[in-house]
């Protein structure tokens, strides 16, 4: 998903979408914020962007907070984003990026930075590192895709993974891994303890997974292309059985040079099974691709308005 396709359109000041569109700036600070000071900065778990250089100099300078470092290094990238992507583009990210440190350095001062006394001690995970790699990876996800959602970034190198996204067409997704790993080599450096960089591998993992979640709404839609001699069979059970429409795409054989119908059908992931079992019944002999639907929109899916309403 290229970035291009997560930039909402601007929103009138002060009507419904615009305050929906703040109002996840600021939730998606503070739970990118959270997830970070419960499980990801106590335990040196280091998920890249200028938040995970924070924690390997604060290991360095501990007098020095990691939101304090995170804000030190957003300065000249967001400088960089202003210049790419536009006053659009600078605006929200400015808020995003001076509240998410704020939140972290003002969540530390009163949750605690030791995993033993955190919360008085309820939530010390030193013993299941997985399970903070788990939290932190879903929790920072969610917070993150927020604040993506609004045409914004926490800043950092988000930045750098959206300017990848934006001249490569890459998925922005995938570009943020490719940033963040190279931060996660620099921990295993520092830290010298190779069993951190394997958390970090999960936590990076999961919050992309998440990101890409929370940006496209997780569609488990599937596409399908059918050609059988028996489509009519197959467009009565399609219609009559799931109520669901279709369409019919005029094909060529390539070596028989036939005139063939290929059906074009969009369906659940739970209509799949029943899909495949009547058609395997009906014609063994049949070709079908079965693609997955990054997104559907339409009738019997989501609608468009549904799907613009965050933005």
């Amino acid at each position: 998903m290229s970035i291009e396709s997560i930039l909402p359109p601007r929103a009138v000041p002060f009507s419904r979408k615009w305050m929906m569109q703040w109002g996840q700036i600021i939730v998606g600070s503070f739970v990118l914020a959270l997830s970070f000071v419960l499980f990801i900065n106590p335990y040196d778990i280091v998920p890249g962007g200028v938040y995970g250089l924070g924690i390997i100099l604060h290991s360095i300078f501990p007098d020095i907070q990691v939101g304090t470092f995170g804000l030190a290094f957003d300065i000249p990238l967001l400088i960089t984003g202003l210049i790419i992507f536009g006053s659009r583009f600078g605006a929200k990210t400015i808020v995003a990026a001076l509240i998410t440190p704020f939140f972290m350095n003002f969540l530390t001062t009163v949750c605690g930075e030791e995993p033993a006394t955190m919360l008085g001690g309820h939530i010390n995970l030193s013993g299941d590192m997985v399970l903070a790699a788990l939290f932190g990876g879903v929790g920072g996800g969610v917070g993150l895709g927020l604040i993506l959602k609004t045409n914004a970034t926490s800043g950092g190198t988000d930045i750098i993974a959206m300017i990848v996204s934006k001249y490569t067409h890459a998925p922005i997704a995938k570009s943020m891994m490719f940033v963040e790993s190279t931060i996660v080599v620099i921990g295993l450096i520092v830290f010298g303890d190779w069993k951190l960089p394997l958390y970090s591998i999960i936590t990076i993992f999961l919050m992309t997974k998440t990101l890409d979640y929370i940006i496209s709404g997780g569609s488990t839609d599937k596409l399908l292309f059918i050609i059988s001699e028996k489509h009519d069979d197959i467009r009565k059970y399609v219609i009559d059985n799931l109520e669901r429409g279709g369409t019919y795409i005029k094909a060529s054989g390539m070596y028989t040079h036939s005139d063939k119908n290929m059906m074009f059908v969009v369906i659940s992931r739970r209509e799949l099974a029943l899909v495949q079992s009547y058609i395997k019944e009906v014609d063994p002999l049949v070709f079908m691709v079965v693609v997955n639907a990054h997104e559907t929109l339409g009738d019997g899916f989501k609608s468009l308005s549904e799907e613009k309403i965050v933005s």
